[in-house]
């Protein structure tokens, strides 16, 4: 029994089945909750976790059909360029902007955290690996190593930022009352990448474009300044 248990957990498609069942899973919970609070991903990874964990099912075992779900996420956010490509007037009319609020965002956040860890007195590769926390988890990555950071430390963080960025920006918008759908997504896009956009899209499209414009001007700018903060 043992053996055909084992048989079932290395195999991709259990990684991949029950990924997708608890997102699916989150995304109906969401429907019916109708809120922030109860986003997908944080549902699923929840779900996820606890089947892992309850099941002793080993990682690397998971990682087959988790990994497939993965690579998905740059075709994903390639596609965020049909609804930017939408705006294009709009980005057009607001470039200098755009740059300008993008850097500011990236400086704020890495700048903040670098403070506070110095505070803190935080060793300095995990200062390394959280700088680019508000960045896609590829560059995060690219970043962290590079700077000799703990990658895994760099995924973490930047999934937390990612996931606070979706429950929160609804609540932030309304309490600030940013009425500038332009502003909106840089702000979501530019702290929370990937993540932040697909709660931006939902908001609108032009919070959707704008959020996956800051993805790409953000990742450059937080390249750059790690490189003089390191």
């Amino acid at each position: 029994m043992n053996e055909f248990l084992d048989s079932i957990y290395q195999s991709p498609f259990f990684g991949l089945t029950i990924t997708t069942a608890a997102y699916l899973f989150g995304v109906f919970v969401n429907k019916k909750l109708k809120t922030p609070l109860a986003n997908p991903v944080v549902i699923a990874s929840v779900i996820v976790i606890a089947i892992v964990a309850i099941l002793d099912v080993p990682l690397e075992y998971y990682n087959k059909g988790g990994d497939m779900i993965a690579m998905l996420l740059a075709p994903a956010t390639a596609c965020l360029a049909v609804s930017i490509y939408r705006q294009r007037e709009i980005l057009g009319k607001n470039l200098i902007p755009v740059l300008v609020g993008c850097s500011a965002a990236s400086a704020a956040s890495m700048g903040s955290v670098y403070l506070l860890c110095k505070l803190l007195k935080v060793d300095e590769r995990l200062i390394v690996s959280v700088i680019p926390k508000s960045v896609t988890t590829p560059i995060a990555m690219g970043i962290s190593e590079q700077h000799g950071g703990i990658v895994p430390v760099t995924v973490a963080a930047v999934m937390i930022s990612g996931i606070t960025g979706a429950i929160a920006a609804p609540y932030l918008i309304k309490l600030f009352r940013i009425k500038n759908p332009i502003a909106a997504g840089i702000g979501i896009g530019s702290c929370s990448h990937a993540l932040g956009t697909s709660k931006a899209i939902e908001i609108g499209e032009t919070e959707g474009a704008m959020s996956g414009i800051a993805i790409g001007i953000s990742g450059i700018m937080t390249t750059l300044f790690a490189l003089i903060i390191s």
